[in-house]
C-alpha cells in the first residue's frame, strides 16, 4: 500500500533494518529473560481439572475445593503492607483449553456492597471490583488485565510497559478480550466465576508454563487497595515486574488466537451543504497470533461509526488541544507505539490517521495491517495504513515502526520512525525518527531521554527535538527536573506536539504527607515552574504554579492553585470566539483555582471547579460542575455545564460560552444496553448536538448497533477553535466474530 520511492528506502523501513541488527537475540531460539536470577517471588498453583467448573457466579461446584485457595492479600491502600480489612479468596483452575478463577470476596457488611454498572468496557470505579493481571510470556514488561464487578459486569485491557491507561487507570482499555463471567451477591460477600480462553491469551506453550500474575480487589466504601503482590503505594498492579508468579499449568491445547470479525454497515449521512447519501458497506478484521508472542490485525475498509463520540472541547489556548484515541482498530496494543517526548506531546498520534485534525471529520480507510508483541527480549509494533482521499484530504499512505530492547526491570531502549506518503502536491510527504530511552534505578528513580528528527519537502533546519528528564517517585515525594530544546521547523505530522521553537526548563515537586486527622487520608504540596524561551532565547512562555490538594477515605478531594502565574508571546492572532481574535503581543497575568470532589461511595457523586483571574489582556472566570447519580443497576445518568465568561479589552470582548452535556444509560442486561450523550455548545452556530446508541452484545466479540448521530462524531485538535462541519446520521451496523 506505500508509495516509497524505489531509488530510496523509507525511513521507516531504514530503521528497522537497523534495529534488528542492533537488537538481534543470540542465537536461534533466543527467549525473553527467564525467571532464574530474579529475587525470589510469591507464587500460586493452578489445578488441573478434566472439566469446566460450573461458572454460574457461586463457588458451590465442588471442583473449586480441590485447588489451594490464595489468601494472602496486603493493603495498598489506606495502609501500605498491612492485612486486608475484609478476606479475600481466589481458586485457580485449569483445563486442556482454559484458565478459570473462583473469586470470594468475603464482607462484614455485604448489603453495603456497591455494584452499579452493567455496561461492558466502561469504567468501574464506583463499584467494588476485582481485577486478575496475567503475564503470559513471563516477560515482566505487559500483561493482560481482567476486572469484575459484583454484577458479573467485565472489563479489560493491557499494560504496556508498566504503563497504565491514558486516564491514570489500572490499564489502557483499549484492547478487547473473549472471556466469560458471572458474579453473585451473598450474605457473605460476593463472588464471581471467571472462564479465560488460552486462545484469548494467545497463549500455546505446553509445559513448563510459568505466567506472572497478580489479583487486585477493590473496596469502594473504604476506598481500599489489596493486592496480592505489588502492594508498595508507588508500585501498584501497574508494576508488572513485581507481579508473583502462577505455576502448574502443564499438558494444554494449542491456544493459538485467530478470530475473523466481518461487519455489514447501512447509514444515511447528510453533512451541511450535501447532499444526502445512502451508504451499504461491508469489511472485515483479522486477528491472527503468528506466535506466541506476536499478534497481527488486519483491517478492510475500516468503519468506526460505532465509536464513542468524543466530549466537544473549548480551547482557550492558542495550542492544539490533545484528545485520547477512541478507534479499536489503533486501540489494541497501542502502548507498543507510545513515544512520549514531553507532557502530552507523543511522536506518534493515531488521531492523525483517518480523522481531520480541523473539521474533525472521518476519512475513508481502504485498509490496514498492524505487527505487535516481542521477539527475544524485543518489543516490536509495525503498522502500514492507507486512506483515500475525501474533501481537503488527498490519498495517504501511512507506515510506523516502533521497537523497544528491554534492558533491567523498567527499563529500554527504542526507536521509531514514521513515513507520510499522500497526494498533497505540496506535502507529498514527512518522515520523523527518534530514539528514546527509559532507565530505573533503585526501583525509584527513572531516567528518560528522546533524541527526534523530522524530514518535509526542502528540508527545512531546526526539524529536531531533544529532551531528557530525571524524575523520582516514593510515598512522600514525586518530583521531576526536565530540559527539552524543539527547534522552530520541528513537524511531526503523524505526531502530536503542542508547541515548536521552544527551549524549555521544567521542574515540579509534590510533598505528601497522611496526618492523623480523621477522615484525611493524604495531603499535596505541589510547585512547577516551567521556563521556556524560544530558541533564540527570547521570551515565549513561563509559568509556575503553587497547588494544595487534599484526599479524604471515602475518595473526595480538593484540589486548589494558590497561584498560577502566567508570561506568553502570541504570534499569530487567535480566534477565541465567533469574531473575536487575541491580537499579537505578550501577556502577563495570573489565577487561581478552587476544585472539589464528593465522596465516591455515594449513588449521587459530584465535583466543582472554579477558576478565575487574567487573560491575555483581561479577565476570564470558569465555572464547571459535574454529577454523576445511578439510581439502579440499570439506569444511571451524569451531567456536566462548564460557563467561561470572558471580558477582554477588544471590540465584542465581553461574552460566554456554554458547554453542557447530558447522558443517560439504561441497561436492560449486561448485554443490551442504551446510552444517549446531549451536548450543547454556544460557541457554534448550532449549538446543539445528540447521540443515541443501542448496543447489543449477542455474543462473546459479536455486536449489532443502533446509531443516531446528530453533530461531529470526532472533535477537531486544532487551536483557536476551527468551524465544525455538522452532520446527521443513522447507521445499523452488524458484526459476527469467529474463529475458523
Amino acid at each position: 500500500m506505500s508509495n516509497f520511492s524505489r531509488s530510496e528506502p523509507g525511513l521507516v523501513c531504514w530503521l528497522l533494518s537497523l534495529c534488528l541488527l542492533l537488537f538481534q537475540p543470540s542465537g536461534a531460539n533466543a527467549e525473553a529473560p527467564s525467571a532464574k536470577g530474579w529475587s525470589v517471588r510469591i507464587s500460586a498453583e493452578a489445578t488441573r481439572v478434566n472439566q469446566a467448573p460450573k461458572l454460574d457466579g457461586t463457588l458451590n461446584d465442588l471442583l473449586w475445593q480441590s485447588a489451594n485457595p490464595i489468601t494472602d492479600f496486603r493493603q495498598r491502600e489506606p495502609h501500605e503492607g498491612e492485612a486486608p480489612s475484609e478476606e479475600t479468596e481466589v481458586r485457580i483452575l485449569y483445563t486442556r483449553h482454559a484458565v478459570y478463577f473462583g473469586i470470594h470476596c468475603f464482607d462484614s457488611e455485604p448489603w453495603r456492597i456497591i455494584a452499579t454498572e452493567l455496561r461492558r468496557d466502561v469504567s468501574q470505579d464506583l463499584d467494588d471490583h476485582f481485577e486478575i493481571l496475567i503475564d503470559s510470556n513471563h516477560d515482566r514488561r505487559g500483561a493482560y488485565v481482567f476486572e469484575v464487578n459484583a454484577l458479573g459486569t467485565q472489563n479489560d485491557g493491557l499494560i504496556v510497559e508498566e504503563q497504565g491507561g491514558t486516564d491514570k487507570g489500572d490499564f489502557d482499555p483499549g484492547w478487547d478480550g473473549v472471556w466469560t463471567s458471572e458474579a453473585r451477591i451473598t450474605p457473605e460477600g460476593w463472588t464471581a466465576t471467571i472462564e479465560i480462553p488460552f486462545t484469548t491469551l494467545n497463549f500455546n506453550h505446553s509445559s513448563d508454563v510459568v505466567w506472572g500474575l497478580n489479583l487486585k480487589r477493590f473496596i469502594r466504601r473504604k476506598n481500599e487497595e489489596d493486592l496480592w503482590s505489588a502492594y508498595r503505594r508507588t508500585f501498584g498492579i501497574t508494576k508488572v515486574s513485581e507481579a508473583g508468579e502462577l505455576r502448574g499449568i502443564q499438558d494444554i491445547g494449542s491456544g493459538r488466537l485467530f478470530t475473523v470479525k466481518p461487519y455489514g454497515l447501512a447509514r444515511y449521512d447528510k453533512q451541511t451543504g450535501q447532499d444526502s447519501k445512502f451508504p451499504l458497506t461491508a469489511g472485515v478484521d483479522i486477528k491472527y497470533g503468528l506466535t506466541s508472542n506476536l499478534v497481527l490485525n488486519l483491517t478492510g475498509n475500516t468503519d468506526f461509526v460505532d465509536t464513542e463520540v468524543d466530549l466537544q472541547p473549548f480551547n482557550l489556548t492558542p495550542f492544539k488541544v490533545f484528545i485520547p484515541e477512541k478507534r479499536q482498530f489503533f486501540l489494541e496494543n497501542a502502548g507498543i507505539f507510545n513515544f512520549d517526548i514531553g507532557d502530552q506531546d507523543q511522536l506518534f498520534f493515531s488521531r492523525q490517521i483517518g480523522i481531520d485534525p480541523i473539521t474533525g471529520q472521518q476519512v475513508p480507510i481502504n485498509g490496514g495491517a498492524k505487527l505487535t508483541g516481542t521477539f527475544g527480549r524485543m518489543e516490536v509494533g509495525i503498522m502500514d495504513v492507507n486512506t483515500r482521499s475525501s474533501g481537503p484530504n488527498p490519498y495517504a499512505n501511512y507506515a510506523v515502526a516502533r521497537l523497544k530492547e528491554s534492558l533491567w526491570l523498567g527499563s529500554y531502549i527504542g526507536v521509531m520512525g514514521t513515513d507520510k506518503r499522500s497526494g498533497n502536491v505540496l506535502d507529498s510527504f514527512n518522515q520523523t525518527g527518534g530514539v528514546d530511552s527509559r532507565l530505573v534505578f533503585f526501583k525509584d528513580w527513572l531516567v528518560d531521554a528522546h533524541v527526534a528528527a523530522t524530514r518535509s519537502p526542502g528540508d527545512p533546519g531546526g526539524a529536531s527535538d531533544v529532551g531528557a528528564s530525571l524524575s523520582y517517585r516514593s510515598n512522600w515525594l514525586d518530583g521531576i527536573v526536565e530540559r527539552r530544546k524543539i527547534g522552530p521547523n520541528f513537524n511531526p505530522e503523524v505526531g502530536f506536539i503542542e508547541r515548536t521553537d521552544s527551549n524549555q526548563t521544567y521542574g515540579d515537586f509534590t510533598f505528601k504527607v497522611r496526618p492523623q486527622i480523621s477522615d484525611v487520608r493524604e495531603l499535596q504540596f505541589e510547585g512547577f515552574i516551567l521556563h521556556a524561551p524560544d530558541t533564540r532565547n527570547e521570551a515565549s512562555t513561563q509559568e509556575w504554579q503553587g497547588t494544595f490538594r487534599a484526599e479524604f477515605n471515602n475518595g473526595a478531594y480538593t484540589d486548589n492553585d494558590i497561584a498560577d502565574v502566567f508570561t506568553q508571546l502570541i504570534t499569530t492572532p487567535f480566534h477565541i470566539y465567533k469574531n473575536v481574535f487575541i491580537p499579537n503581543g505578550i501577556y502577563h497575568f495570573a489565577r487561581h483555582q478552587l476544585t472539589y470532589g464528593s465522596g465516591q461511595d455515594r449513588r449521587f457523586t459530584y465535583n466543582f471547579f472554579e477558576r478565575f483571574g487574567g487573560y491575555y489582556g483581561g479577565t476570564l472566570n470558569e465555572f464547571r460542575v459535574r454529577a454523576n447519580y445511578r439510581p439502579t443497576v440499570k439506569f444511571s445518568i451524569s451531567a456536566s455545564e462548564t460557563w467561561n465568561r470572558f471580558r477582554l479589552a477588544l471590540p465584542n470582548g465581553n461574552f460566554s460560552v456554554l458547554l453542557a452535556s447530558l447522558q443517560a444509560n439504561y441497561s436492560f442486561t449486561r448485554f443490551l444496553t442504551f446510552t444517549s450523550l446531549l451536548q450543547m455548545d454556544t460557541s457554534n452556530m448550532q449549538a446543539v448536538s445528540a447521540n443515541l446508541r443501542l448496543r447489543y452484545n449477542y455474543r462473546p466479540d459479536s455486536d449489532l448497533y443502533i446509531i443516531y448521530n446528530v453533530g461531529t462524531q470526532f472533535a477537531s485538535i486544532a487551536p483557536a477553535n476551527p468551524p465544525q462541519v455538522r452532520e446527521t446520521r443513522f447507521a445499523v451496523k452488524y458484526t459476527y466474530s469467529f474463529a475458523p
